[in-house]
């Protein structure tokens, strides 16, 4: 995913960084548009600190370029780069009231006392602490502490502010006060704002742009509005806000097949009886009277939410969520319908249906039935199957063949989970190992960004083996 901006003011061109052998940043590649308030959005682990971190000159890419106001500056320390940061702690020095916490970076620039006089003095009535000046920080309140901070980061007029996570550390009514605020003090000064975090809401509140990132690659970057809408694939669809993600299948331009139910979409170009994700946010889900509905179902839960209900309603055994202002009662059978419009089409995640692999058999006992394979160097029992030892075996697991080995022990271990998706029945959970990934579904939610040791249920299995001397095409 590359985003062209028109004035860019930083620039990331195929950054590559890896820890550990363990890929970060996958070849990615970001403009940033000089005045805009950028967003970097995604899940724990995703690669989006470690971006920040090379912007600011903290970190150095194994591979790739960064420039700012398109002038290549990886080997330019951070102190020399018009970038200030303000990090979650705020790093404030404790000794020093606000007055001095400000003026601390012009006083090592030299200034004189006048200058940071008028400057601090005007950053401190930006950002509403006027008369603070001789407060003790150790004083002052959480969105105090941090509007100090962000002027402090301000004062020397950077052309870019970095925000890791600046609001993490406030409760939940002073984060939403302060959300405003910071949109409000990023407009009044014109100074560009990159800001990290892992709150949807934050980064659909403040930003010009939101960068969604995921698995050290960026998923989609567009305006709050076209990330909520128009979602590219189901993870960003998942991430942000709430959504009905559902498995469907692509009868033609227009045409799609939902739970057993042909409806009309606006979508093209996906090809006939082609599998998709199906997305429907819960206020584009209509109550309507039965006999004017694509689906019933059973309501099984509400919850008032404040502006509106939120209703869980069972269809065909699938889960589906509603935001309506009328409240229907629980056990009801009710109506739904979505417009074309509100219907949203995209490719799968994952390119076919099946976990579809080959292996060697590495032995084999026909007295009991049974193989050994291997697989990425491990090797596999599977009971109920004879091929002989040699034989390469083409593989279709569907993804009920795969769990998370309770016990620890798994017929592969440290694979990573790359995406947890629910799909109104099952978590869809996309996992990668050393060579490939992996589809598996289950009722259980497990968390993105960490790893775990999967096993094989090779009943579920169908095995084709290769004529002998085609070989191991793995």
């Amino acid at each position: 995913m590359e985003h062209k901006a028109k004035n860019p003011i930083v620039s990331l061109r195929d950054i590559y960084v890896e820890f550990d052998s363990e890929v970060i940043l996958n070849h990615i590649n970001l403009d940033i548009e000089d005045k805009e308030f950028v967003t970097i959005l995604g899940p724990s682990g995703c690669g989006k600190t470690t971006t920040l971190r090379i912007i600011g000159g903290f970190l150095s890419p194994d591979s790739g370029d960064v420039f700012f106001e398109n002038k290549r500056i990886n080997d330019v320390p951070p102190h020399k780069r018009n970038v200030n940061t303000v990090f979650q702690k705020y790093s404030l020095f404790p000794h020093l009231n606000v007055f001095d916490n400000v003026a601390f970076g012009l006083k090592l620039k030299k200034v004189s006392k006048k200058e940071i006089k008028e400057k601090v003095q005007k950053m401190l009535a930006i950002v509403d602490l006027k008369g603070y000046e001789k407060r003790s920080v150790s004083k002052l309140s959480g969105g105090q502490q941090q509007r100090v901070a962000i002027a402090r980061a301000l004062v020397c007029d950077p052309k870019v502010v970095l925000l890791d996570e600046p609001l993490g550390a406030l409760d939940l009514k002073l984060r939403k006060n302060m959300q405003q605020e910071l949109k409000e003090i990023q407009q009044k000064t014109r100074t560009t704002f990159i800001y990290v975090t892992h709150d949807q809401e934050e980064a659909l509140t403040m930003s010009d742009t939101v960068v969604v990132m995921n698995n050290g690659v960026i998923e989609q970057i567009g305006t709050p509005t076209d990330i909520y809408n128009e979602p590219v694939n189901a993870f960003v669809a998942d991430f942000i806000g709430e959504a009905n993600i559902l498995n469907g299948v692509m009868l033609d331009d227009c045409r799609v097949k939902i739970l057993g139910k042909e409806i009309e979409c606006v979508d093209k170009g996906f090809g006939k009886n082609v599998p998709v994700d199906v997305v429907i946010r819960p206020e584009d889900v209509e109550v309507v009277p039965i006999e004017q509905a694509q689906f019933t179902g059973v309501v099984c839960d509400a919850v008032f939410k404040g502006v509106h209900y939120e209703m869980t309603v069972v269809c065909n055994n699938c889960q589906w969520l509603i935001h309506s202002t009328v409240c229907q009662p629980v056990g009801s059978e009710i109506g739904m319908r979505v417009t074309p419009f509100n219907i949203q089409i995209m490719n799968k995640m994952f390119p076919t249906a099946n976990n579809e692999f080959s292996a060697k058999v590495v032995s084999s006992s026909k007295e009991d039935n049974t193989i050994k394979i291997d697989i990425e160097g491990n090797s596999v029992e599977v009971s109920g199957q004879y091929f002989e030892e040699g034989t390469v075996l083409d593989i279709v697991l569907p993804p009920d063949g795969l769990h998370i080995a309770g016990d620890g022990n798994g017929d592969l271990n440290d694979v990573y989970i790359e995406s947890v998706i629910w799909k109104g029945e099952h978590n869809e959970i996309i996992l990668e190992s050393d060579e490939r990934k992996w589809i598996m579904q289950s009722d259980q939610d497990e968390q993105v960004a960490t790893y775990a040791p999967i096993s094989f249920d090779f009943t579920k299995a169908v095995f084709f083996p290769k004529p002998v001397g085609e070989g191991d095409n793995r």
